[in-house]
């Protein structure tokens, strides 16, 4: 499949199953799909070892982590101490907290500032970070909602929020991460 696309993005969706990373299912993890979850995990394994950019986006970002060796936070209402909904029943373009950003992160420099406020739809999230993996976005709760790879050979981008959710706002963040991706695919 990669020999035919310049990059790879993963996308938001089910829950990725806590047998992928060796735990027991917690009762609010509702659906899983295995078939995904092994596809997408192959296919960054080989953009890993092809240095092909990755854009990840929610469940994006956690099945990510997993296959590299990480693990998730599978429901972050019962199993964080918090004070922040990140499973919101809110229109989808509505930003509901704040995250902090790494200066000098991918992110950072997609979006043009270390604080935004970004919409939040999971109640799943990057618990132990990959080897290979950084932590460059957090919320004010410690929850992780951004990453990318230490490898300086392998562009990947991967956020906790959906972004595709918020190309019509007026703040230019969000727009600036498909920038970013998009011009890591020049040639």
């Amino acid at each position: 499949m990669l020999d035919s696309v310049a990059g790879l993005v993963l996308t938001g969706g089910e829950d990725v199953d806590p047998a992928r990373y060796g735990e027991k299912r917690n009762e609010k993890v509702l659906s899983v799909n295995p078939a995904r979850d092994a596809t997408e995990a192959a296919l960054i394994l080989e953009a890993k070892e092809r240095g092909t950019p990755v854009l990840a986006i929610c469940r994006g970002i956690q099945i990510l982590n997993v296959a590299l060796g990480g693990t998730l936070v599978q429901d972050i209402a019962t199993q964080c101490k918090t004070d922040i909904s990140h499973d919101e029943d809110t229109a989808r373009d509505e930003r509901s907290h704040e995250i902090s950003v790494e200066p000098g992160s991918l992110i950072a420099d997609a979006i043009g500032t270390e604080h935004a406020r970004v919409n939040s739809f999971h109640h799943q999230s990057v618990k132990r970070v990959a080897e290979g993996m950084r932590i460059t976005a957090r919320s004010p709760d410690g929850v992780i909602e951004g990453m990318e790879s230490t490898d300086k050979d392998w562009w990947v981008m991967a956020v906790q929020w959906h972004p595709e959710e918020m190309t019509d706002s007026a703040e230019p963040w969000d727009r600036g991460l498909f920038k970013a991706f998009a011009r890591k695919l020049q040639p």
